[in-house]
């Protein structure tokens, strides 16, 4: 088996791995880094948000309000210094981005742009017209280049982390390419992989999130934090769950009923104001509310028959024609775009249909504010990781801004920890490198059964919708986690029919699946065992949120008999936890 020594090496390449990649480097030129993905880097789920990155910028905001709605947006669940760390270095992140040569959209003034996003009282989203993530990722990609001390394994498939005398050494890579198998050593591993949206069936997340770097972490003994808590974006088109921005109704978009009413007038969300446009500031506060809200007003229009009915089930209508043609052109060219090829739908003259789709995960590999887990030698970054900003709903336009964020911070503290550390545990690893590529020739061993890697796939997606989707109970949860065992020991059972070495996809889905499962169960588990609402967990049964007994974070061990839950308090520095209002301004002292 080949192997292959860094200092560093970072599993996964989108924002958060790219960024941690650059950070070491600037933090020690003289380490080098090897960056795993199992995709080309540009193919890499940043590429996909359309929205912004949220940073204090202009005169009007300050620091104290986007900390604010970060800790009210997470229902309290935040922790609050990693809030405010992370406010406090994002302008720095974004004015660096800006200086690498990304793309910002310009007012008449030259100065930045921003816009407003859900969740947030006061418009600090900086953006990209509708291709953020697309122009921040080639940026940081093009950027990396540079960098020789950067070596890249594109289209590595990590199967395995490596640990010995204590300490994460490393990871296993199937290259799909060849088939081979590949020892990776370092004194340090960052997971940059992204989320897992794909557990469920119907997602905005692209084919390649399935929370592999979650199932790796998992089985190497580290905690995934507060699994339970899975944001549904409001606006996804029904069918393929590709997402509508929100940024088009940042824009001014509204939501409308088969009535032709903005019905989240009639949700805590505020009420419009007397002006008859809508894309008056002051007049969007229902569209811009937060999405776990949002989403969960769609679920009450459907139970009240006021969705439309159509071929991929029910919908409502997103209306930004009354924005105009050359406003929809200049500010949400992509949103027309994926309307016009995915719908049928050119949202000048006609509205676009929408539904609440999976969209992204607020648990991860538990970490500190430096990326560090409890396992020394291994970080998190990213949507993988769960530092805590996000808490129980993560605001719109913190996700990017996290990446880079959490990617630096990762990277430099992974430098600092690796220098002049002297690998170790040679005869570990060798056994375990052995190990793991017995553990993959069996799976070409086993005997042929009348089952299949997408047929259990499909059962396990169905179930996680039925039992841990918007609305929750103990009997939809129960029956998850019953139905999830039973699909593991099925997954353990599979016999693959491919049994080419070269870019042998069916045996990738049978590792990302094993994966999932696991995921999965995390995430039933402590839904199951979190006996409130908060957030994006909404419990029918325990319909109120509960401070004394969980203002806590939720934290899932791997164990042969499942998930095992413990929990951690939430880190509270100076608010105080209170009602989650919406339509009123609110100050940063955390009063409505």
């Amino acid at each position: 088996m080949n192997e292959v020594r860094h200092d560093i090496i970072i599993i996964g390449a989108g924002g958060a791995g790219l960024r941690a990649a650059m950070a070491v480097v600037e933090t020690n030129p003289d380490l080098s880094v090897g960056l795993v993905s199992k995709v080309y880097p540009m193919r890499s789920h940043t590429v996909a948000a359309e929205g912004g990155m949220a940073a204090v910028i202009k005169p009007n905001d300050d620091r104290q309000h986007h900390i604010y709605d970060t800790i009210s947006g997470s229902d309290w669940l935040a922790d609050q210094d990693a809030v405010e760390l992370f406010v406090d270095e994002a302008p720095r992140e974004l004015i660096q981005l800006e200086h690498w040569g990304c793309p910002w959209s310009r007012e008449d003034s030259g100065q930045v742009a921003v816009r407003p996003f859900g969740g947030m009282q006061i418009e600090r989203t900086w953006y990209a017209a509708d291709k953020t993530g697309f122009h921040v990722l080639h940026t940081l990609f093009q950027t990396s280049l540079q960098f020789s001390q950067i070596r890249r394994y594109d289209e590595f498939f990590v199967t395995k982390l490596l640990v010995a005398d204590g300490r994460c050494q490393g990871c296993v890579a199937l290259e799909l390419r060849t088939g081979e198998l590949h020892v990776l050593r370092a004194a340090a591993v960052i997971v940059c992989t992204g989320g897992f949206g794909r557990i469920f069936p119907f997602t905005t997340n692209g084919a390649i999130k399935t929370g592999d770097g979650l199932a790796l972490a998992y089985r190497a003994g580290a905690a995934l934090e507060d699994m339970e808590f899975v944001q549904y974006h409001p606006t996804g088109l029904p069918g393929t769950g590709i997402l509508i921005t929100e940024a088009s109704r940042g824009e001014g978009g509204i939501l409308l009923n088969t009535e032709g009413r903005r019905y989240l007038q009639d949700y805590d969300l505020g009420a419009p104001l007397d002006i008859h446009d809508p894309r008056h500031p002051q007049n969007r506060s229902m569209e811009l509310g937060p999405r776990d809200r949002l989403s969960q007003a769609f679920m009450h229009e459907q139970a009240a028959g006021r969705t439309f009915q159509g071929k991929f089930g029910d919908y409502v209508e997103l209306d930004v024609r009354h924005l105009g043609e050359e406003r929809i052109e200049s500010r949400i060219p992509f949103v027309r775009e994926l309307a016009l090829n995915y719908a049928g739908i050119d949202p000048i003259v006609e509205p676009i249909p929408v539904r609440p789709v999976v969209h992204y995960t607020m648990g991860g590999i538990d970490t500190d504010v430096h990326g560090a887990t409890a396992l020394p030698g291994l970080y998190a970054a990213g949507e993988c990781a769960c530092v805590s900003i996000n808490g129980a709903n993560r605001l719109g336009s913190n996700s990017l801004t996290e990446l880079v964020v959490f990617g630096a911070r990762a990277g430099r503290h992974a430098a600092a920890a690796a220098a002049g550390l002297e690998l170790g545990g040679g005869a570990e690893i060798d056994r375990q490198a052995a190990a793991e590529r017995e553990r993959l020739a069996a799976w070409r061993a086993r005997p042929t059964v009348d089952d299949r890697v997408a047929s259990i796939r499909d059962d396990m997606t169905t179930a996680m919708e039925a039992g841990a989707g918007i609305f929750r109970d103990e009997a939809s949860l129960a029956a998850c986690c019953g139905t999830l065992r039973g699909l593991r020991a099925r997954a353990d059972r599979v016999h693959l029919h491919d049994d080419s070495p070269v870019y042998n996809t069916e045996l990738v889905s049978a590792l990302e699946l094993d994966g999932m499962i696991d995921v999965a169960e995390a995430v039933a588990h402590a839904a199951r065992q979190r006996t409130e609402s908060r957030g994006s967990h909404q419990r029918t049964d325990f319909a109120a949120r509960d401070d004394a007994n969980f203002l806590t974070h939720s934290l899932a061990y791997r164990t042969d008999d499942g998930p095992r839950i413990a929990y951690k308090d939430v880190v509270i520095t100076h608010w105080p936890p209170a009602a989650r209002v919406y339509g009123a301004a609110n100050d940063a002292d955390g009063q409505a």
